[in-house]
C-alpha cells in the first residue's frame, strides 16, 4: 500500500521540485501534475507528486498519519478528535 505524504514546495523546477515534508527535504517528479509554485502543497507518492492540495488538507492529512504512525509503534490509544478532526464517534440518537 501507498500512502501520499503532504509536502511543500519550496523550490520548484523543471519537471521535478525540491519539496519539504515530514521527511524533511526532497524531490520531487511533478510531471503527472505538471510544474506548481513555491508554497504549493502536493501529495507525494514514492516520490511522485500525485495531486495539489490545500494547506488544511495537508495539515489535517498530516495529523492523521502521525497518528497512525503512534498507534503502529505501540501507542495504546491517540486523540481521535485530534488526530482524526470529524470522525469522532457519533452521539446515540433516543
Amino acid at each position: 500500500m501507498c500512502l501520499g505524504v503532504p509536502v511543500q514546495v519550496v523550490e520548484a523546477g523543471e519537471g521535478v521540485a525540491l519539496c519539504r515534508g515530514p521527511n524533511g527535504d526532497e524531490h520531487i517528479s511533478m510531471l503527472l501534475i505538471g510544474e506548481q509554485p513555491v508554497g504549493t502543497w502536493v501529495l507525494s507518492h514514492l516520490g511522485w507528486a500525485r495531486e495539489v492540495v490545500s494547506e488544511a488538507d495537508a495539515a489535517n492529512i498530516t495529523r492523521a498519519l502521525e497518528g497512525m504512525h503512534a498507534l503502529m509503534n505501540g501507542a495504546e490509544s491517540i486523540d481521535v478528535e485530534h488526530h482524526f478532526p470529524g470522525l469522532g464517534i457519533a452521539p446515540e440518537v433516543s
